[in-house]
């Protein structure tokens, strides 16, 4: 089962189940509802509308309290690349923090900002929460893992790198694609090792797998668990492996014409491609041009 959301006319969203072909999706029910009780969702098979995917529009089925949790620096060999070769690995991991809104999906266009010379890919897993956890401990943690995602965390480097603070870098339009959820039974224990592989325009980037992840999802997800409640349908991001571009010499970042592609075992793939910075305002243009209709 692949699980996506479809944004309606009205601005709402519906969660479904993609066919096996993608070329529909089965609905569900309410992104609220799906949220409410997802583990009922998961184990059961959707009895909604069939939707035809050419003629809507897939978005994350992501709640817009939703927290996007991210590790940085949580495979050995990325902390020994770039500018961070040479830090001390932390005890705990390291975390930042993306707002819902720069989620996007398979296929989306991602601009490059216009102060950036270009703009880095960083393949990885998503895991999706589907229970409150407070205080817990790691196996209740990753037991609340309803599901896992590809995903990309696309990076403004120049913005991420102007401060210690990572967020002007890690929330551009559009920079965090994320694939349908796969429900964690069919995925199993990450720490088992799926083959993670980042290809630009065909060429390989990255390949390592899960199985060199520092720390665990159940691991990290306790550590946030002891300082504020996380609810369901909140992310957790869990870092890329080494390989990306900025520190490769000469740096290879990505510029408008590439298309990028993530690939995890079990996941899928996820396909973007990149585009100049002209989308940004033609959106805006759109989205004035119809509040004044």
């Amino acid at each position: 089962m692949r699980i996506v959301g479809v944004k309606q006319a009205d601005g709402t969203v519906l969660v479904g189940a993609l066919s096996t072909d993608g070329s529909q999706v089965v609905t569900f029910g309410g992104l609220d509802a799906f949220w409410a009780s997802p583990h009922s969702f998961v184990t059961s098979d959707p009895a909604g509308p069939t939707l035809r995917v050419d003629d809507i529009e897939l978005v994350p089925p992501v709640v817009q309290s939703a927290r996007v949790l991210c590790v940085g620096l949580n495979y050995s060999d990325h902390v020994s690349e770039g500018s961070f070769r040479d830090e001390i690995l932390p005890e705990i991991p390291t975390l930042f923090a993306r707002w819902p809104a720069s989620l996007s999906v398979d296929g989306a266009e991602i601009p490059v900002p216009s102060n950036e010379e270009g703009i880095d890919w960083e393949g990885e897993v998503v895991a999706w929460v589907g229970a409150p956890l407070v205080d817990a401990t790691p196996e209740e943690a990753l037991a609340a893992v309803i599901g896992y995602s590809t995903f990309n965390d696309i990076t403004s480097r120049r913005a991420q790198k102007q401060t210690s603070q990572w967020i002007m870098g890690k929330n551009g339009d559009r920079s965090g694609p994320i694939g349908p959820m796969v429900p964690a039974a069919q995925v199993g224990d990450l720490r088992d090792g799926l083959e993670i592989e980042t290809r630009v325009n065909g060429q390989v980037v990255q390949h390592a797998s899960t199985s060199q992840m520092i720390y665990s999802v159940g691991e990290t997800l306790a550590h946030i668990s002891r300082s504020f409640t996380i609810n369901p349908g909140d992310l957790l991001a869990t870092g890329t492996p080494s390989g990306v571009g900025y520190a490769r010499t000469p740096p290879w970042l990505l510029h408008p014409g590439d298309v990028v592609e993530v690939e995890v075992e079990r996941l899928g793939i996820l396909t973007n491609h990149i585009v100049d910075n002209t989308y940004r305002h033609a959106a805006v243009a759109v989205q004035s041009e119809s509040e004044h209709v």
